[in-house]
């Protein structure tokens, strides 16, 4: 395979190009990029090599390719490798955030929640309700529960000011550790296909997260439901 002088094959030339004009802003999403004939021409490369660019850049899931149409910039991916707020994930991508609040009230009916964050049965909960949208287009619906009695005062007001991570941070103190996670998959019912703007029945990441203060403490359970298509698992393995 053709190389450049620094010894990175072309292919991988051609693709750190895109990705650095994607990054910077020269290419956004929908934007249509270079087709395999102008590449192997403007790099001086075979087809083949422009070709393989292209493949790679699609299956990091940066462009998508569409038959007889071209080659575009997909729509930015969330990566779920970190801990963070969903408003520092979407920093992260460089994309504007905002919530949309469905509902916000306290209940004590939740046995499982009770469970989850072990609570005495029949505890009483705030129950916050979110779509999660990243450049005004909804990516999640989100719904977290934490103690009513240690998170006193918390108001829907008070959620406006920033993430629900800095609030309790900020607020009360909160020392953030770790999380246990479960993910699978489900589809959209009607109502979440609404929230989302999404078909009827469109794959769904669902992540139920159990979050713990620096303490041990479990504090903080959500329910998310994620666009699959917005959003992707970055899962490091060690032997």
């Amino acid at each position: 395979m053709r190389q450049s002088r620094n010894g990175i094959p072309a292919y991988q030339r051609i693709q750190s190009v895109i990705s650095k004009h994607i990054e910077a802003g020269r290419l956004k999403p929908g934007d249509a990029v270079d087709s395999e004939r102008e590449l192997a021409r403007i790099h001086g490369v075979s087809l083949m090599t422009a070709r393989h660019a292209l493949t790679e850049l699609e299956r990091e899931g940066a462009v998508t390719r569409r038959r007889g149409a071209g080659t575009f910039v997909a729509p930015p991916k969330i990566h779920f490798n970190k801990l963070m707020s969903y408003t520092e994930q979407m920093a992260s991508r460089s994309l504007s955030v905002s919530s949309r609040v469905l509902s916000f009230r306290v209940i004590d009916t939740e046995q499982e929640i009770a469970a989850r964050l072990a609570l005495p049965a029949g505890s009483r909960f705030i129950k916050l309700e979110r779509v999660r949208l990243g450049a005004n287009e909804p990516f999640a619906l989100e719904t977290c529960y934490l103690s009513a009695e240690e998170f006193a005062g918390l108001t829907h007001a008070s959620l406006e000011r920033g993430s629900l991570f800095s609030v309790l941070e900020h607020d009360y103190g909160l020392e953030i550790s770790h999380a246990d996670e479960e993910i699978d998959t489900t589809t959209a019912d009607p109502h979440t296909a609404r929230l989302l703007a999404i078909p009827h029945e469109l794959p769904l990441l669902r992540i139920r997260q159990v979050i713990y203060s620096s303490k041990g403490k479990a504090t903080i359970y959500v329910l998310g439901l994620y666009r699959s298509d917005r959003h992707t698992l970055l899962i490091r393995r060690y032997r």
